[in-house]
């Protein structure tokens, strides 16, 4: 069989180079201190710089691209089209179908491009997470699909998809109430990590090495509304420090309204027609 000269073929195994970091360098790193590892606070709504931009693939009727950090993902729109499902709810409102997966190389050990257990549970949570803050009932008999391809992962991915999900449906003109903004967050015992990153989520106190209180939390809110659409948490936390989390959380979604509205108004201005003078 004729073999592709031309093309330089990866191994089929392969590992990012963060595997062969110091371990030692990456546990004082993650201990219980004031600074984290990138230089923000504990116990502080310091959520990591955000660049957002919309309207990068053509072929799209919408598209986001969102990057945190080292967490980097994009999200594409297609529809409203005809529906393949022909049953009564799809008669009277829309359908919203939501895709989540992980690129082979967005994580340490290099992954596959099947779906596995993970994704399709993080697919189903995006789904509870918008379905409230879009007006599906405009699009009867049509179906608005939502693929989000994960480019890094360095934490915090779910709430992060949330948001560049939601700009990619603004940016493709589906009629929404409102726009839905997503924050996680890691608690560890009397302290927390607003943002964090795929260390601090897999990690504990170490210096402690207490569990109790240890859970993280993300958050889907509609700020202009100010109500949740979405909730999803792991781990034993308290009622009290739970609630807490949820009004950090918000207050973190907050923070990155404003920077999430100028990126639609500029992708509002790249399409506008130009103004006859």
């Amino acid at each position: 069989m004729p073999t592709d000269t031309k093309r330089v073929r990866g191994p089929e195994v392969s590992q990012s180079p963060s595997l062969f970091l110091c371990k030692n360098a990456v546990k004082k790193s993650t201990a219980a201190n004031d600074a984290r590892v990138d230089g923000r606070q504990r116990g502080q709504v310091d959520v990591r710089s955000v660049f957002v931009r919309c309207g990068l693939i053509s072929q799209a009727k919408g598209s986001a691209y969102i990057e945190a950090g080292n967490t980097k993902l994009i999200c594409c729109v297609y529809g409203p089209r005809e529906t393949e499902r022909k049953d009564e709810t799809d008669m009277k409102s829309g359908r919203l179908i939501t895709d989540m997966r992980f690129a082979p190389f967005s994580c340490r050990e290099r992954g596959s491009w099947i779906q596995g257990s993970d994704e399709k549970d993080l697919s189903l949570m995006l789904l509870e997470s918008l379905r409230p803050g879009v007006c599906l009932q405009k699009y009867p008999r049509s179906q608005i699909e939502v693929n989000v391809m994960v480019l890094e992962n360095d934490g915090a991915v779910l709430a992060h998809a949330v948001t560049c999900a939601s700009m990619a449906l603004a940016d493709a003109g589906i009629e929404m109430y409102d726009l839905v903004l997503g924050c996680s967050i890691r608690q560890e015992g009397a302290t927390y990590l607003i943002d964090p990153t795929l260390l601090e989520e897999n990690g504990y106190n170490l210096a402690s090495g207490s569990r109790e209180n240890l859970g993280s939390l993300t958050v889907a809110f509609l700020p202009s509304l100010n109500q949740i659409s979405g909730l999803q948490s792991d781990g034993e936390m308290g009622e009290d420090t739970l609630t807490g989390d949820v009004r950090t959380c918000i207050e973190g979604c907050f923070k990155l309204y404003p920077v999430i509205q100028q990126a639609l108004s500029k992708a509002v201005r790249r399409k506008a027609p130009p103004s006859e003078s």
